[in-house]
């Protein structure tokens, strides 16, 4: 009987009851919106942070699918039955800050989506798409939807040249063939790089994990060459143990890692530390 407690117990925490991503297969991402808004607003009085944390459990166990944000015109794209890293955290902020408003609604989800996800929130273009998550944190506590925690934490300088998509426009199907965009795309890499960065390295996020929160965002650092960040998750406490939520490729579902994120940037030889954006 005690084992079958528990067993429920955990079901509920990670969010495979009525809001399950199973159960969200058949519903449009209106549906999966609004069941998440009905939820949340029960949690209203907690911080944009903590919501982003019920948010990601409300979310857990949905497929991991990359690229469904590539289309032409560029467009706001809602799809919260599939998701990548990224999208999986930009939904959780904006979920979480539509849940906090006075009068929740798909409306409004969609709005803050889009505030989140492009450049001053305004739409114009591909380039327009906050593409580098390290841009995406410096866009958005410019807006205010987050503040830039990374200083605060480790105030260690991120010092890289950033260019990998101009340098590879055939890796990106919007790029292919379009001098325009590719132009664009290189003016913010020039400004991106000479941006005051700054991240945790993994060697020191063991001794700092105290300074980050329950609901923060970060990205995942790298050392492959004109790259800044590669994985995005949001940050869960357990105890002392400083896990995070991610769409992962490897398990194709949104999960809870079993590692530390410390384990699991040392047993990765290209992560090189973390950014963090906590949310507002």
């Amino acid at each position: 009987m005690k084992k079958k407690f528990f067993l429920f117990v955990n079901v509920l925490f990670f969010g495979f009851s009525l809001l399950s991503a199973q159960n969200y297969s058949k519903l449009n991402d209106e549906e999966i919106c609004n069941k998440i808004l009905f939820e949340l607003q029960k949690q209203s009085d907690k911080s944009t942070a903590k919501l982003v944390v019920e948010t990601g459990k409300l979310l857990m166990n949905t497929p991991y699918v990359a690229h469904t944000l590539e289309t032409e015109p560029e467009q706001l794209i809602v799809n919260l039955r599939e998701l990548d890293c990224t999208t999986f955290a930009e939904n959780c902020l904006a979920l979480a800050r539509t849940a906090k408003t006075r009068k929740p609604s798909y409306k409004h989800f969609k709005n803050e989506l889009q505030l989140i996800r492009y450049r001053g929130g305004e739409i114009n273009g591909y380039p327009s798409r906050l593409h580098y998550f390290s841009d995406w944190i410096i866009d958005n506590d410019k807006k205010q939807t987050v503040s830039s925690a990374s200083k605060s934490i480790s105030n260690i300088e991120f010092d890289k040249t950033i260019n990998f998509m101009s340098l590879h426009p055939d890796s990106y199907k919007p790029l292919k063939n379009n001098a325009v965009y590719i132009g664009a795309i290189n003016k913010q890499e020039h400004k991106l790089t000479n941006s005051e960065l700054y991240y945790i390295p993994k060697e020191k996020l063991e001794a700092l994990k105290h300074l980050l929160k329950d609901g923060d965002i970060f990205g995942i650092t790298t050392n492959v060459d004109g790259l800044d960040i590669t994985h995005v998750g949001i940050a869960v406490f357990k105890n002392d143990s400083l896990l995070f939520m991610h769409a992962s490729s490897k398990a194709e579902k949104v999960i809870l890692s079993k590692e530390t994120l410390s384990e699991y940037l040392i047993n990765r030889k290209s992560a090189t530390g973390i950014m963090v954006a906590r949310p507002l």
